[in-house]
């Protein structure tokens, strides 16, 4: 529903749910203007399912979704945050391909581990962007917040954080630090989305 408030947000996760925890403490501790309404995992048994039940959110887990199109799959899964009235949709870590109706344009975000359009697109998530930044001899990297249309990794920015590569860094004090800097600009980028989203 176009109309739902922005600020009730779905964290669509499928991995260890480090951004999840982040933006459900803001939250929970009032330092973000919004709320969780629900967690959508894509698969049973990852880490986010215990940091959800820890932090007591409401939790949808997606199963017998083998051989299901990515068109069918975002089907239920955008009809499912319509009926909880979540007016954002956050993919905290999501790996699989949505295809967006249009009410959902301009409506899901995603966060990316590179200065975007560098490092992106198909095959380039975690440990995979931070090794072809090193591979590339770059000398500074990031992290990028935009919002998600048709294309891996496209679509307009809303935020971005530099950070310098250093000599000595290898993939995982790379990606390490580039956490770091996700962690401040995901919630920066939401309240950006926020001001530029009217409030039913």
């Amino acid at each position: 529903m176009a109309g739902a408030d922005p600020r009730r947000l779905a964290l669509l996760v499928s991995g260890t749910g480090r951004h999840l925890e982040n933006l459900a403490r803001l939250t929970q501790a009032g330092e973000l203007d919004a709320s969780v309404a629900l967690v959508v995992a894509s698969r049973p048994g990852i880490g986010a399912l215990e940091r959800a039940a820890r932090l007591e959110l409401p939790v949808w887990v997606l199963e017998g979704t083998r051989g299901v199109s990515p068109a069918e799959l975002s089907t239920r899964i955008f009809e499912r945050l319509d009926a909880e009235g979540c007016g954002t949709a956050v993919l905290a870590g999501w790996l699989k391909r949505l295809v967006l109706p249009p009410a959902w344009d301009g409506r899901v975000l995603n966060i990316h581990p590179s200065l975007l359009p560098a490092f992106g697109g198909q095959g380039f998530f975690g440990h995979h962007v931070h090794e072809a930044v090193l591979a590339r001899g770059c000398k500074v990297s990031g992290c990028t917040v935009h919002y998600v249309d048709d294309e891996y990794d496209h679509g307009p920015i809303l935020a971005q954080e530099a950070i310098r590569v250093q000599a000595d860094d290898d993939a995982e004090r790379l990606a390490a630090r580039v956490f770091e800097a996700e962690l401040e600009a995901y919630p920066a980028a939401l309240r950006a989305h926020f001001a530029r989203t009217p409030q039913p």
